[in-house]
């Protein structure tokens, strides 16, 4: 944590923090202390808010749920289906099994943030965000319509369609990397496992249709970098881990995605208002500045005693935080 939150915090005022660890971010007490471990290593006269959130199983209680909203620092509840991603076995096998809590963040107002796969192995990997748009998210927000729900990290036309359309409290993060790649990057040249997340990169189309919700007018999309800092050792593997590390230069990476579609003006609304707006945060009085200037990606960085390797390593992008 030491290595990367400088990253972060020189990029960003503040950040939904993932509750993925090991073990996982179950109660609103393990968030207090993650929160205070965040606080401690931030870098000497930075301003960092992070806004935590709590990892949903299927053993949730209602009465935490209402611990965490009544804690003030705790802004939502990640969904992750069990398996579907980096660290998540503890997840929700059935959503029938958290009933109750679900039904308590729709009373109270608590956001419930979706890793948006199903996790049947029958099921297309590249199909997997599609099918739980029809066999999940459209049954829940069905029977418990006013519950707030950030779809996180969509990578495809349906999810953007979707969230564009759809009644209610919905939104959506969108990561640099989706924006700027397809699934021809994890193969050009051989596997390059350094691309390799999931959601997993998906065609053209859906890339075009990322951008284009993500640079239009609706208020519904924001940004979301599902960073992920996984040791080199890890990524480039027999196995390797899914996650993309960019919180080095994410807001470079989103500024070169909306340079490219010529929206530049559209930029601020998603990084910097959408996302708190559907919080409920104030908006940061601060700013940052870009350049379009071209620099080069460093080729790794220190991770505690090995290194991580950010995305587009060795490689030049064209805008530069200053």
């Amino acid at each position: 944590m030491a290595s990367v939150l400088p990253h972060a915090v020189r990029q960003f005022q503040r950040a939904i923090i993932m509750p993925n660890l090991r073990p996982p971010i179950t109660t609103t007490e393990l968030a207090a202390a993650y929160r205070q471990r965040i606080l401690l290593a931030l870098p000497a006269g930075a301003s960092f808010e992070p806004l935590m959130t709590l990892y949903l199983t299927d053993n949730t209680a209602s009465e935490e749920i209402v611990r965490a909203k009544d804690s003030g620092f705790i802004h939502g509840f990640k969904l992750y289906p069990a398996g579907a991603t980096t660290n998540s076995d503890a997840g929700v096998t059935d959503l029938g099994n958290c009933r109750k809590a679900l039904e308590k963040m729709q009373e109270i107002g608590m956001p419930l943030l979706m890793h948006g796969e199903v996790t049947d192995p029958d099921i297309d990997i590249f199909d997997r965000e599609a099918v739980f748009i029809d066999r999940v998210l459209i049954p829940l927000r069905k029977s418990l319509p006013a519950l707030r729900i950030v779809f996180e990290h969509i990578t495809t036309k349906e999810a953007a369609d979707y969230v564009s359309t759809a009644a209610g409290s919905i939104g959506a993060t969108i990561t640099a990397h989706h924006l700027l790649f397809n699934r021809n990057a994890l193969f050009q040249g051989g596997v390059r496992p350094h691309f390799y997340c999931l959601p997993i990169l998906k065609r053209e189309v859906n890339r075009k249709a990322l951008l284009a919700a993500a640079s239009g007018d609706s208020k519904r999309f924001f940004l979301g970098t599902d960073s992920a800092p996984h040791p080199k050792g890890m990524k480039e593997n027999a196995c390797g881990c899914a996650g993309c590390y960019t919180a080095l230069h994410a807001i470079e990476l989103y500024a070169q995605a909306f340079d490219q579609a010529g929206a530049l003006n559209r930029l601020e609304a998603f990084a910097s208002r959408n996302g708190p707006e559907f919080y409920g945060l104030p908006c940061n009085k601060q700013t940052v500045t870009l350049k379009r200037q071209q620099w080069q990606v460093p080729a790794d960085l220190p991770f505690g005693d090995e290194l991580v390797v950010p995305l587009l390593a060795g490689e030049n992008i064209s805008w530069k935080l200053i």
